[in-house]
């Protein structure tokens, strides 16, 4: 669609029923509606050897700036999808009975998820405290056996030890933890956090972790350091969210602080590793809500209760259903509806992720999703669209519609003035020149027609030729009778007297009366002069003041000259 010489660049874009409006025929309005293209798009499937628990995979939509276009998602949770348990437990002095009563429990852990999927794994590590002053004491005969009497045979502190790494062998499990001998520390707090980060950041190699549901349950009877106090100890540089493990499994701390719940949680979350706090009644306040898809359970002073703690904690953890994205382009906003049962129909609110609770095994959910872009962008951008603890993504790859596909290039077009190429309506110009027909010579000290344009703005609030008239050239021609640089007078809004502009008796400028010589006023309605107050000796006979050359007169007189006296007989009688 080519422009009528007298239109402005901007009204180019507009709704197809504006453009039909001015004229524009439906074959030469440009109104792209394009589909995603699935590029991956399996169906879901329980089979073991294909699980696919998230439709589609993959996606490529092309986006037209301000044109909202949705999609839709279905999860379904796989009916015996393989289990990787990691059993993390606090090996401080007062967990000495929970240790005994955990050296028997491997077989009955296994059991109980079982029930759900025949294919578990477990591992085993432990943690007590940072070795340095002042969690761990650094005398040698304490620092080797850190009891608090002599009676107990302790092995020394450390922050984390891998002990077992997963495995499906249950005696293994029950030998390994039967080796393990209680520790100890001085102060309360434990350095679960160190141990929960290491467990998560070191992968295959040494925790063992499958692409499968990935389970870490943590176990203590007391508080844990936080991000901070590793300056109690000198230790001031943050943790740096890898793996440091030595050749034995051991991590002591001393080099990097406590990690904070924010690393914790993103760790957890990029690993997709689901924590399940099993801690004692004292604990539960502090860690509730810490991390997100993780879950809390009161732990009995012995860990007697453990097994029925995993099965209702990891029961709950596969009830809830949370889709989010993550690294989306900044200017793309992504919403959610959710669809969770059929019963209760759509949840009709967009939100900012899809969620769904107490989803039953083997019930599908379902959400739309929406993607709006704002700005163009100048490549293609991918992003991914997560579940919560599952390892499945959606990739989103996102490009933007933001040229036409005219087809009618024209080189040294007479609507460019011959000085530029006319595609799509528009003319690109030659080198040198700018303007919507190339009608403008580009000075030396401007790259572009924004440049160009930024002269015709008051300030860089404003709006071009403030809005009442057209920037031509880097110069605004204003429209009626606006005038001035920016196009900011108008010499037709002053005040009036009397249905004249500035009385008559003045000339309005950029909306301001300069008014004549003997008369002053907004709208040069005062006259100075003080003839029509003159009376024989005095102003207005000493009864008054002479204002814009009329008597405003004293109390108790009145008339043109203030010369008659109110209620005068009473007065003088």
């Amino acid at each position: 669609m080519q422009l009528m010489s007298d239109s402005l660049p901007e009204r180019r874009c507009d709704t197809a029923e504006s453009l039909r409006t001015r004229r524009c025929e439906q074959m030469d309005i440009i109104n792209p509606r394009l589909d995603p293209v699935f590029l991956k798009n399996n169906d879901l499937s329980s089979n073991s050897d294909n699980v696919v628990q998230l439709k589609p995979q993959n996606l490529l939509f092309k986006l037209r700036v301000g044109v909202p276009q949705t999609f839709n998602v279905s999860f379904k949770r796989a009916e015996g999808y393989p289990i990787d348990l990691y059993y993390l437990m606090d090996l401080s002095f007062s967990m000495k009975d929970d240790l005994d009563t955990i050296k028997n429990l491997g077989q009955d852990i296994l059991s109980a998820l079982k029930k759900v999927t025949q294919k578990v794994r477990i591992g085993f590590g432990s943690f007590v405290d940072k070795v340095a002053l002042p969690y761990v004491s650094q005398v040698k005969a304490k620092k080797n056996n850190p009891c608090p009497n002599r009676l107990n045979i302790c092995q020394p502190a450390f922050s984390f030890q891998n002990i077992l790494r997963l495995t499906e062998d249950v005696d293994e499990f029950k030998t390994r933890v039967s080796d393990q001998i209680i520790s100890g520390n001085l102060d309360s707090p434990e350095a679960g956090f160190d141990a929960i980060m290491q467990a998560a950041v070191c992968q295959v190699s040494v925790i063992g972790w499958n692409n499968v549901t990935r389970i870490l349950v943590y176990t203590s009877d007391d508080t844990f350091h936080i991000a901070g106090d590793g300056r109690l100890a000198g230790i001031f540089e943050p943790h740096d969210g890898m793996c440091h493990l030595n050749g034995t499994g051991f991590y002591d701390g001393t080099k990097y602080d406590y990690p904070s719940v924010g690393q914790l949680a993103r760790v957890l979350a990029a690993n997709n590793i689901q924590l399940i706090f099993a801690v004692t009644e004292d604990s539960v306040a502090a860690l509730s809500k810490l991390i997100p898809q993780s879950v809390v359970g009161v732990l009995k002073n012995d860990s007697s209760n453990v097994v029925l703690l995993i099965s209702e904690a990891y029961s709950n953890l596969s009830s809830t259903i949370l889709l989010e994205h993550h690294e989306a382009p900044s200017d793309l906003d992504v919403t959610y509806r959710s669809h969770c049962t059929p019963e209760k129909g759509d949840n009709t609110h967009w939100q900012r992720r899809g969620e769904c609770m107490n989803v039953k095994l083997n019930q599908q959910v379902n959400f739309t999703v929406s993607l709006n872009i704002s700005t163009c962008l100048k490549e293609k951008q991918t992003f991914s669209l997560k579940l919560q603890g599952i390892s499945e993504t959606l990739k989103v790859s996102v490009e933007t519609l933001c040229d036409c596909d005219c087809q009618d290039r024209e080189e040294q077009s007479s609507h460019c003035n011959e000085i530029g190429t006319l595609t799509c309506g528009i003319c690109s110009c030659d080198e040198g020149h700018l303007g919507q027909r190339c009608e403008c010579e580009r000075p030396k000290d401007m790259t572009s027609a924004e440049s160009m344009a930024a002269t015709c703005r008051q300030d860089n609030s404003s709006q071009l030729c403030s809005g009442l008239g057209s920037c031509e050239c880097g110069m605004c021609m204003c429209q009626g009778t606006h005038r001035g640089n920016f196009c900011q007078c108008d010499d037709n809004i002053c005040a009036r007297h009397n249905n004249m502009l500035c009385g008559g008796n003045g000339q309005c400028e950029c909306g301001t009366c300069k008014c004549n010589a003997n008369y002053t006023g907004s709208a040069c309605d005062c006259s100075t002069l003080t003839d029509q107050c003159r009376t024989v000796g005095k102003l207005c006979n000493g009864q008054g003041t002479c204002q814009c050359n009329q008597c405003q007169c004293n109390k108790d007189f009145f008339g043109i000259n203030c010369s008659k006296i109110a209620n005068a007989c009473p007065k003088f009688l």
